[in-house]
């Protein structure tokens, strides 16, 4: 039986697409939640059949634990099992990681525990690193340090820029992403 995936969205989507474009027997994708309204993410989901929903966090103003309760209660609601960050630009609070704990994953363009954060792509060409990656992992309180799923290398070129980087990236997380939530998904 293939578990219901929600997918959690600031923008326009290109690693929902990756894990729509990938379902396979292992999960389902059946809802699309995005913090900001109108973003491109949502109208992929909708082209898909699958039901896209907008919860603003700007009204919570900076409680986010309240953001993340309404949130929490919509997933609850949908009979949600497991639940990927794809370019979710918001740090989540110990309510929601605890209460999805095991069951929230994200991807990182960086091969953690290396660069956790922001600003990946800038910080590993001023480090002169000779590869960069993504990480898929476990979400955990501390930012970008749950245990990692999977990963995926490549070599850095003379000349690669942070916007190149960031889009030779891009397609190693199109394909790795799908195959560790499918590999969570299988877990009993």
């Amino acid at each position: 039986m293939k578990k219901r995936v929600a997918v959690l969205i600031s923008g326009r989507g290109s690693n929902l697409q990756a894990l729509l474009d990938a379902e396979q027997d292992a999960y389902e994708i059946t809802l699309v939640v995005a913090n900001v309204p109108g973003v491109e993410g949502l109208d992929r989901a909708r082209a898909a059949g699958v039901e896209a929903l907008t919860l603003d966090h700007k009204p919570y103003g900076k409680n986010r634990e309240a953001f993340e309760r309404d949130l929490d209660a919509l997933l609850v609601q949908r009979n949600i099992e497991l639940i990927a960050l794809a370019g979710f630009m918001r740090v989540l609070t110990p309510f929601f990681v605890n209460a999805w704990k095991g069951r929230l994953v994200n991807i990182h363009p960086s091969l953690l525990p290396k660069y956790p954060g922001v600003n990946t792509h800038a910080r590993v060409l001023e480090a002169g690193e000779s590869e960069h990656g993504c990480s898929v992992h476990l979400v955990v309180e501390e930012v970008d340090s749950g245990e990692i799923l999977g990963q995926a290398k490549m070599p850095i070129r003379a000349g690669d820029t942070p916007d190149g980087l960031a889009e030779r990236i891009l397609l190693l997380e199109h394909e790795l992403y799908p195959r560790c939530l499918a590999e969570l998904a299988r877990l009993p």
